[in-house]
């Protein structure tokens, strides 16, 4: 199972190289600096004050029932989440990074489901915005099950927001990867993808992480996405997340041959590796 990385352990995880997305500052919403090329240019979109007049408060939570939260991160599975309906869109773009733990609600004004931390395996938080209420924003988690969100109260604080223009597309039966930017198709490779038995998960996700191992051995740099496999459990006691990878062997891509995860080519995995945390990513049977 040599395309799956092994998510064994937080301590390896963190212990590991990170290839450090930078990210600039604006008044309104911060852009994500990310290049494909030379194409570099990336636009910040206004994002509308919420109606603090119509704001639901949330409910109060203890210091003590906060530290019995769970953490929402690739490692553990959620109980209660509200499942993302709409798993076939992209969204907006726009993504937020907790720069204070921020508690995780079923809805406005609902239950404490989880802690979304500061950091995902040694990087930054970004996680795409999918969902708005007034004083609340719904994001996509990282955790099982897949296309588990939960809703931030953003007029607390606490959240930095972005746009990326860019997003992935893989289509699982045409063994295409694609790269978008603000609508417009950049660049476009044949890949591998889950086998039969371990099928590569549909629905939208994001860019988690971006992991360089410190002695490579099939790949140079893994990006770990917000999702699982729905075949394998664990690996080698690890989640199974599922990643964008390279891989030495080019007669892999065109087919259906991996353990879930997908298997790029190496030009592929360079210019991926720029794209900016957070950036959805979308996969379609």
């Amino acid at each position: 199972m040599r395309d799956r990385f092994q998510f064994d352990m937080l301590g390896r995880v963190t212990a590991w190289r990170m290839n450090i997305i930078a990210y600039g500052v604006a008044v309104t919403i911060t852009p994500l600096a990310a290049s494909c090329g030379t194409d570099t240019d990336v636009t910040p979109r206004a994002v509308a004050p919420s109606k603090t007049a119509q704001v639901i408060r949330p409910v109060s939570v203890s210091a003590a029932e906060v530290a019995r939260l769970p953490k929402a991160t690739t490692f553990t599975r959620l109980r209660g989440t509200p499942k993302d309906s709409n798993h076939n869109d992209p969204g907006s773009g726009v993504v937020t990074h907790p720069t204070a733990p921020q508690i995780v609600y079923a809805q406005p004004g609902g239950r404490p489901l989880a802690i979304l931390p500061t950091t995902q395996m040694g990087s930054e938080t970004w996680v795409p915005v999918v969902g708005k209420a007034p004083g609340w924003v719904r994001v996509l988690l990282p955790s099982r099950p897949n296309k588990s969100t939960g809703w931030i109260y953003s007029d607390g604080g606490g959240l930095q927001n972005a746009y990326s223009p860019y997003r992935v597309e893989i289509r699982l039966s045409a063994h295409r990867l694609t790269l978008f930017k603000a609508n417009h198709r950049l660049r476009s490779w044949t890949v591998a993808v889950g086998a039969s038995a371990t099928p590569t998960p549909t629905g939208r996700t994001f860019l988690l992480a971006a992991l360089s191992p410190p002695k490579p051995t099939y790949t140079p740099l893994i990006l770990p996405l917000g999702l699982h496999s729905t075949a394998l459990d664990n690996f080698d006691g690890g989640p199974s997340t599922i990643s964008l990878h390279g891989w030495p062997d080019a007669s892999v891509f065109g087919r259906h041959i991996s353990h879930g995860c997908v298997r790029v080519p190496a030009a592929a995995l360079r210019v991926l590796s720029r794209i900016p945390l957070g950036s959805p990513v979308l996969i379609t049977a």
